[in-house]
Parts: C-alpha cells; structure tokens; sequence
C-alpha cells in the first residue's frame, strides 16, 4: 500500500467517489479551478465542472446549511473546509440541523 499524505489521500478520495457516485457534489471556497488552498480538488473541476464543484462565497453556515438540504434530497455534499477553525461558524447547522435532522422527522430524511 502507497503511503499518502492527508492531502493526496483526501484528493484520492474524491476523485475516486466522485467517479464512482454522480450524485457526489463539493462546496467549499477556492476550491474550483484553483483546485484548493491544499490542492484536494486539484483536477476535478476539469473532470465535473461546476456543477459538481462549487466555488462558494465565504460564508460556512450557508453552504453547509446548503449542503444538510441537499443530503436531505439524496445527494451526497462534501464540504471543504478552507481551514478547520472556519468549521465553527457552521456549528449550528451542524449541532442543530444536521446531527438531529434523521430523528427530528422520525427516520423520514436521512443524511448521508
């Protein structure tokens, strides 16, 4: 087994699920053609586009709110996070939305 870094193992990831699942989407800033402030969507926007990566405003509880409805219409949203600490501004529809979601309307929504 090749040994990755995180960076190229998360790159790997992607692209190998994106390959496999149409309805796998990401959002996150930067992350278009540039390919990312690590390189994790280097490639993909050639491959998929915009339709399937989407460059966002910086705004994390927007587009990860964005992301809970989707999963709600059964998709499959991958957030990229520029950097961790701007996983808190997101925090509520993480804690309040997401993590409930599945109970919260009795097993009827799942989040993927």
């Amino acid at each position: 087994m090749p040994e990755l870094s995180y960076v190229e193992a998360a790159h790997q990831a992607l692209a190998e699920e994106m390959a496999r699942d149409e309805t796998i989407f990401v959002v996150g800033e930067g992350i278009g053609p540039r390919g990312g402030n690590f390189n994790t969507t280097t490639g993909l926007f050639d491959l998929y586009g915009p339709e399937r990566l989407r460059d966002t405003p910086i705004c994390e509880r927007g587009f990860v709110g964005l992301c809970a409805g989707a999963a709600m219409t059964g998709t499959r949203p991958v957030v990229d996070f520029m950097f961790l600490d701007f996983i808190l501004d997101a925090f509520g529809e993480l804690v309040n939305q997401i993590a409930k979601m599945q109970y919260m309307s009795s097993g009827r929504l799942k989040m993927p």
